[in-house]
């Protein structure tokens, strides 16, 4: 059966998330996107962990069913569908190895709560897993790997949002330049990474040492409206087993949902404070320094996955999964409408638009050009049309900035000539 997985959210419990973030909240905005596996995000969380308990119950396969009494029925008839809940979770290790601090992100995948409560007991023992539905430990990302297997057989670890700069195994600021050097022997037990909102499979598949890795894609997402931005397709059985091997083999991984990688705000090289972007070149040309106040610059994917990629840009191993870029739905209705993507007038298209053709991916990716002129208008078919084809003007992020994307106007990247002179 072919189904759209989003395997890596947060709850209301984490830093800087949405209250809105409740099992009611992502089991409607699931249906409303066309995702029918979401993670639960932040099983270590205590009050999380006990909310899950109250409010999910085993569907029998590994995924987990919200009670009736928590479903909600303010989702239009063509969106309804079938939701389940995967147990997942983030962790931030934080700790140094060979001589520099390193810090990795980590999601974990588990089929029960059983398995859930065990790792969460060994982690407890390490911090507090009170303060952040996303905890901070100083441990090891090798010995994270350790604990899942010994505490849960069935589990799984994977390398989150593997490129960006601060938190990541590949990450420039903190991370490692191989799996070998952060995992040494447990390698083997790494089967897939996040290629994060910053990167996409073109650039991953650059790297020879990936060839054998899965690609999965996921949101991220600390608000309901976000979840399903980034996600993964599937031809499997519904259940916990099938998909963690389609998983570490790829029979049955489809391939991804992702964002143009240039709107993630991490993928080119620069220095917020001074609105400076910069081109892997150019960062070289000004040695890596700030044109304008001459600190260090963040170095963004782009130029991260230059230095370790053994292999020519554009370069596709064979057999590998495919993949589409989507701009979301309220951001295309947005710059058609030419009012926030936030705006009354966005929320009330975005939703005639799932009355009438079903899910955001489904209009996204699958409704035919003419019956989305019909629900809505010449110009949001026209747009479809172009973000289907790529057709499309990016001003690519850094530093923490996300990009600007436009499908009707070209958007100017900031002008950087003459700056080498202030500096």
């Amino acid at each position: 059966m072919r189904f759209i997985a989003d395997l890596h959210i947060h709850s209301k419990y984490s830093r800087a998330t949405s209250k809105d973030m409740s099992p009611e909240s992502i089991y409607k905005w699931a249906q409303l996107k066309g995702i029918s596996i979401i993670g639960t995000g932040d099983f270590t969380h205590p009050r999380w962990f006990k909310e899950l308990n109250e409010k999910l119950q085993p569907a029998g396969n590994g995924f987990f069913k919200l009670k009736k009494e928590f479903m909600t029925d303010d989702i239009p008839d063509p969106c309804r569908s079938d939701v389940s809940f995967m147990l997942t979770s983030e962790i931030s290790c934080i700790y140094t190895k060979n001589g520099k601090t390193r810090k990795i992100h980590s999601i974990l995948f588990v089929p029960d709560f059983a398995a859930a409560a065990k790792i969460n007991i060994a982690l407890a023992k390490i911090g507090n897993l009170n303060a952040d539905g996303r905890p901070i430990l100083g441990l090891d990302a090798k010995e994270l790997l350790k604990i899942v297997l010994n505490k849960a057989p069935a589990g799984m670890l994977v390398p989150a949002h593997a490129w960006t700069p601060h938190f990541s195994i590949f990450g420039a600021e903190s991370g490692f330049d191989s799996f070998e050097e952060c995992f040494e022997d447990l390698t083997p037990h790494i089967h897939a990474i996040e290629t994060g909102l910053s990167s996409d499979p073109l650039m991953n598949w650059r790297l020879s040492t990936l060839d054998k890795i899965t690609l999965l894609s996921n949101s991220d997402a600390h608000s309901p409206a976000k979840i399903g931005r980034e996600a993964n397709i599937f031809d499997t059985e519904i259940s916990y087993k099938a998909m963690m091997e389609a998983i570490k083999t790829r029979k049955g991984f489809i391939g991804t949902i992702e964002f143009f990688p240039e709107e993630g705000k991490y993928h080119y090289d620069g220095h917020r404070t001074c609105g400076i972007s910069l081109t892997p070149k150019e960062t070289i040309e000004h040695n890596y320094l700030c044109p304008v106040c001459g600190k260090r610059v963040t170095v963004g994917v782009m130029h991260r996955v230059e230095k370790l990629a053994d292999r020519k840009e554009g370069f596709k191993p064979k057999g590998m999964p495919s993949y589409h870029s989507i701009i979301p739905l309220p951001e295309i209705i947005s710059e058609v409408l030419k009012v926030g993507a936030n705006s009354k007038a966005v929320d009330k298209e975005y939703q005639n638009l799932l009355q009438k053709l079903g899910s955001e991916f489904k209009i996204l990716m699958d409704v035919p050009l003419s019956d989305i002129e019909r629900a809505g208008s010449p110009l949001i078919r026209e747009a479809i049309s172009r973000m289907r084809k790529g057709d499309v003007h990016i001003v690519p992020g850094y530093d923490g900035e996300y990009g600007k994307i436009k499908i009707f106007e070209a958007v100017e990247r900031k002008e950087i000539k003459g700056q080498s002179m202030l500096f």
